[in-house]
């Protein structure tokens, strides 16, 4: 029996975490992208009233889904870095749900209100943010397989090596009993 020098814990092959932060990068890329056919580019960060699936868009608000995006699909190549993600998810889209509420006037009056609303942020919004953080919050809170792996000591070496061009010169004595064997007898003629 041997015994474990070590047992290390790691973190096994493509984590869930890492599935679902690169999925959730490439549907904000589509969205982005799809939010600028809907907009183009013009009046950056003006209420265009523009709207996809009832939210409302602008081109400063679709480059924020590409840019979100992009950085979901670059930090989903590891376990940890997709953890990162999601708790930039959660502290930026909970931000911003704040924020929502406040411009549509549901918590208070919007406290930079000299900007006015440069993401075209609606009620409908609010709501999407506020699931997009609690996504963060699952994305960073997911647990990962792991595996333990035990480094074994090497098995302990013969006392004497083994020869292995050793061959039998005497022949090998038959019982008294046994009938001949025809096929030695045969090679020795």
């Amino acid at each position: 029996m041997t015994r474990a020098n070590k047992a290390r814990i790691k973190v096994k092959g493509l984590q869930p975490v890492q599935v679902l932060a690169g999925l959730t990068g490439i549907a904000f890329v589509v969205a982005g992208i799809i939010g600028f056919t809907r907009t183009g580019f013009g009046d950056f960060a003006g209420p265009h009233h523009t709207a996809l699936l009832g939210f409302a868009i602008n081109p400063l608000h679709n480059t924020v889904h590409l840019v979100v995006g992009l950085v979901g699909i670059m930090l989903a190549t590891g376990s940890g870095l997709a953890r990162f993600y999601g708790w930039l998810l959660l502290l930026g889209y909970g931000a911003a749900f704040v924020w929502g509420l406040m411009i549509t006037g549901a918590l208070s009056s919007n406290p930079v209100s000299a900007i006015g609303n440069p993401l075209d942020l609606n009620t409908a919004d609010n709501w999407l943010h506020l699931g997009l953080a609690v996504l963060g919050l699952v994305i960073a809170m997911l647990p990962a397989r792991k595996q333990v792996l035990i480094e074994e000591e090497p098995p302990e070496v013969a006392a004497e090596p083994i020869q292995a061009d050793h061959t039998v010169t005497e022949p090998i004595p038959r019982p008294k009993h046994a009938a001949p064997d025809t096929h030695r007898e045969q090679a020795a003629h």
